[in-house]
Formats: C-alpha cells, sequence, structure tokens
C-alpha cells in the first residue's frame, strides 16, 4: 500500500516481482491488480460505518430515508418509517477501509485474462462500526408530552394560557424516539386529537363527556350501538360539542364503516366499558370487588355487559384480601425498561400468577420472545396453593 497519490504508484513488473518474492504463482490469482493508496484527504473522523441487514440495505437502496433520533440525555436509536433500531459501536480488531472505487472479485470478472492494474485511494478508515439492533420504541414521552397541556374543551381552550406547550407530527418525531408509523399508531392508542394542526390528548372528564353524550343519544333515538349513523349523529350534538370533536370519540370507540353510501359507527363495547372503569377507579385507591362490579354494570350504557377481562392491563384484582379489592394499574405508568418493569411490578406485588402479570409485560417482549422468555430471565416461579407463581429473582 502507498502513502501517498501517483508519485509513488506502482507499475507491473514491481508488482511481478513482489509475487516472485512472496513464492505466488500469477495464474492462480486475478489478472486485475488493485493497487492502493491515501487520499490526501484521508480521515478517521469524516465517515462512520454502519452494519445494516438486507431488509434496511434494500430500503436505502430504494431512495427511503433513515433517521437517528435522540435527546442529549437519551441513547440514540435509528429509525425508518415503520421500525425502531437500537445504535450500539462495536469496535473490531482489524482496520476498516474506506475505498469508493475499490472492487471486490465477483465485481471484477474474467473478461480479460491480460494483467492490469488499477488504482484506488483511501479516503477513510475506521476501527469501529454502528451495530444495529431492532427494539422496541420509547413512547412514553409521547404521552407525558401531550399531558402538558390536555384539552378540555373549545370553552376552556379560550381561557388557557397561550404559552401551554402544543405539538405538531414534526415535533413529536424530533422528540419522541420512534418511527413516524410506530408514532401516528401511539397517538391512535392513546385517543390524541389533531387539533388546529397541533396533537393534543383530551382531558379524560372531557371525553367521557363526549362518550356520554353519543350513548345518550343512542339510547334515546333507539339505535343499535353496531350502527350509528355519522350524520345525524353530528347534526344531533352538535349543540353539545364541535362537530369534529364528536366524531373524534366515534373513531376512538367504534369502527367507521359505509351502508349505502352513508357513514355509520359500530360502538367497541369492551372500549366503553374499560373507560367507564377507569372513571370509577381513578379516584379510588382501592374499590371493593363486589360493590365494583355492581356499580360498574349500572354505570354502562344499557345492553353492554361488563367483564373482568377488559380490564386486562388497567387494573389489578388482589383476591387474598378479605374483602377481594380491585384497584386501577395502568400499563402505560410503568417504566419502559425491562428491568425496572420488573422491579415495579414486584414492589407492587411479590408473588405473581402469569395470567395477571401478562398483560403487564406482554408490550416488552421482543421479535423472537415470548412472555414465557421474560418471566424466566427476570423472575423465578415456584407453587403456592397448587399454583405456580412467579417472584423476584432479585430484592426489592
Amino acid at each position: 500500500m502507498e502513502q501517498r497519490g501517483v508519485e509513488c504508484e506502482r507499475t507491473l513488473p514491481q508488482i511481478r516481482a513482489t509475487l516472485q518474492v512472496a513464492k505466488l504463482d500469477p495464474s492462480e490469482l486475478k489478472p486485475t491488480v488493485q493497487c492502493l493508496s491515501f487520499s490526501e484527504r484521508c480521515s478517521s473522523e469524516d465517515y462512520c460505518l454502519m452494519e445494516v441487514d438486507e431488509t434496511l440495505c434494500k430500503h436505502i437502496e430504494s431512495g427511503q430515508s433513515l433517521i437517528i433520533r435522540g435527546d442529549m440525555d437519551e441513547h440514540a436509536v435509528l429509525c425508518s418509517e415503520d421500525k425502531t433500531y437500537d445504535l450500539k459501536i462495536a469496535d473490531t480488531s482489524n482496520m476498516l477501509l474506506i475505498i469508493p472505487d475499490c472492487k471486490t472479485p465477483d465485481q471484477l470478472g474474467s473478461e480479460s485474462s491480460s494483467e492490469h492494474l488499477i488504482h484506488c485511494q483511501i479516503y477513510g478508515f475506521a476501527k469501529s462500526y454502528w451495530e444495529l439492533k431492532r427494539t422496541r420504541p420509547k413512547l412514553k414521552k409521547l404521552k407525558k408530552l401531550l399531558m402538558e397541556n390536555q384539552y378540555e374543551g373549545p370553552s376552556s381552550e379560550k381561557e388557557r394560557n397561550s404559552t401551554y406547550s402544543k405539538y405538531t407530527k414534526e415535533d413529536l418525531m424530533e422528540r419522541i424516539q420512534a418511527s413516524e408509523q410506530e408514532i401516528m399508531q401511539q397517538l391512535q392508542q392513546i385517543h390524541a386529537c389533531r387539533i388546529e394542526g397541533y396533537w393534543r390528548i383530551l382531558e379524560f372528564e372531557y371525553e367521557i363527556k363526549l362518550l356520554s353524550h353519543v350513548t345518550q343519544l343512542v339510547d334515546s333515538e333507539s339505535w343499535s350501538f353496531s350502527k350509528i349513523p355519522l350524520a345525524i349523529c353530528l347534526q344531533e350534538l352538535e349543540i353539545l360539542e364541535p362537530r369534529e370533536m364528536i366524531e373524534h370519540c366515534l373513531n376512538c370507540y367504534g369502527k367507521r364503516y359505509t351502508n349505502e353510501e352513508e357513514v355509520f359507527y359500530a360502538i367497541n363495547e369492551d372500549e366503553v366499558c374499560k373507560s367507564i372503569a377507569l372513571m370509577l377507579l381513578r379516584n379510588a385507591v382501592k374499590f371493593n370487588l363486589s360493590e365494583f362490579e355492581e356499580v360498574w354494570q349500572q354505570s354502562v350504557p344499557e345492553g353492554m355487559s361488563t367483564r373482568l377481562d377488559q380490564l386486562k392491563g388497567i387494573a389489578l384484582v388482589d383476591r387474598n384480601s378479605r374483602p377481594q379489592v380491585i384497584f386501577q394499574l395502568n400499563v402505560e405508568d410503568l417504566p419502559e425498561n425491562i428491568q425496572e418493569r420488573f422491579n415495579s411490578l414486584f414492589s407492587i406485588r411479590a408473588k405473581w400468577t402469569e395470567e395477571d402479570i401478562a398483560p403487564y409485560i406482554q408490550g416488552l417482549c421482543g421479535e423472537k420472545q415470548t412472555i414465557g422468555t421474560l418471566l424466566t430471565k427476570y423472575a423465578r416461579s415456584s407453587m403456592q396453593n397448587g399454583m405456580k407463581v412467579f417472584s423476584s429473582r432479585r430484592p426489592v
């Protein structure tokens, strides 16, 4: 390898002499010889290398972009349009050279059998590279940001200070360590709404108020919850709330469909029952289970049925207390880090059945992980009253 430009370029006689000293047979080698030299602009600081899999390689080759996201106090992640990857530096014992014009043996081909030279310049070098690993998006911060300025309805909005934070989609994509698709899915999951170009989360009592308007109208009109006509619904309720808020409520709690060119909504019974349960539980530390079930059933719209399995991931039943009690435990409020999540759960309850803990760790599973895999790694199993339970592997 030469140290600088054209002045020191090797010739074919020099190369043949080198092969002879090395006792190598030229007939066993490719006829094309690539001579490497350092460019005058060669630097180890101008380039970073990143290892990508076939999927990401095709993503880049098709002209799509990859974005690195993370605030100063956060570990950087790389995002495609729909996936998030951890960025980790991997050291290598071999020097990695960046040579744009260098060709691999398969690129050289065998068209010519005559010896010839190709001079290639090294533009950079590195002793490490970025290694990518698929990871879960870090979305907890999204709700935290939107909770800073909850939407309480048009009347309250006029009285609010204009200095309250508001975020566009672009703002959120700058702050949240997740892909665009993952962010949009989470906005939908937390019932966020785009108001005047900004994403806002509805104050819970206001959201329940909107839901109550819809369910009361369904009852008064004797409609089926599986067939609510959008046009009539908006027309009847616009004197109470803005049309876009009523339609947003229907989108949160129902599924939109068209029948004979008219738009209808089918309300999701489980989602309605879950929100009403949260309304009952949010101000109570613990609620007598039998009393809660009775009040809960009386509070939901007529024709709907409540079931405890509707509360997976938002409430927990303590069946060992006398009387049995239920209390709010929302998975969204737990840490995103796996070990911290398990520490938090075991501080709440020392021993868990798989059925009880599953809703709180399901979202932690990676691409090839299962709930069983996580429990094996982060918990210890034992038998209690003939039932398998899980406890912490470390003091909590």
